[in-house]
């Protein structure tokens, strides 16, 4: 846990399931994937990148959907909403959903994934496009940029 200004909440829309992050976002991202856009019925997903060490369910029990293969996005059972994903080979860090935080409005895209296959009329504010994910090469110098940017 880090101090009091990263402690934030979060829920899916009937309340049902709730959750805190206790550390400041490593990185934040829009997903254009088809996949995401299929799964937030939108045009893209919104996440925040943080340690899982910080992060913790606090009220009810998120269930596996969307794909059900090394990584793992959890949603509420009850109103199906998207809250986080546990990324394949990615065992210290979680991905949650920013729309499903308090507090919104004080995230915005750094980078923005999976352009390649982005609806033409879907625009963000990210500093960083990738057709695809950054290589791993890439996310010291871009882990590092965010960080300072904040």
């Amino acid at each position: 846990m880090t101090d009091s200004n990263s402690h934030r909440i979060g829920k899916c829309r009937c309340g049902r399931v709730q959750f805190e992050v206790n550390s400041e976002p490593l990185m934040t991202t829009a997903c254009h994937c088809t996949g995401c856009q299929r799964m937030t019925a939108s045009a893209f997903s919104l996440s925040a990148l943080h340690p899982s060490n910080g992060f913790k369910v606090t009220l009810g029990e998120a269930v596996i959907g969307g794909l059900h293969g090394a990584t793992r996005h959890y949603f509420c059972a009850h109103c199906m909403s998207w809250l986080f994903t546990r990324p394949e080979g990615m065992d210290g860090f979680i991905n949650v959903r920013v729309t499903m935080m308090d507090d919104v409005q004080s995230f915005s895209p750094f980078i923005e994934t999976y352009t390649d296959e982005k609806l033409s009329w879907a625009t963000t504010p990210a500093v960083h496009s990738f057709r695809k994910f950054p290589s791993p090469e890439d996310f010291p110098a871009l882990l590092s940029e965010f960080s300072e940017a904040k």
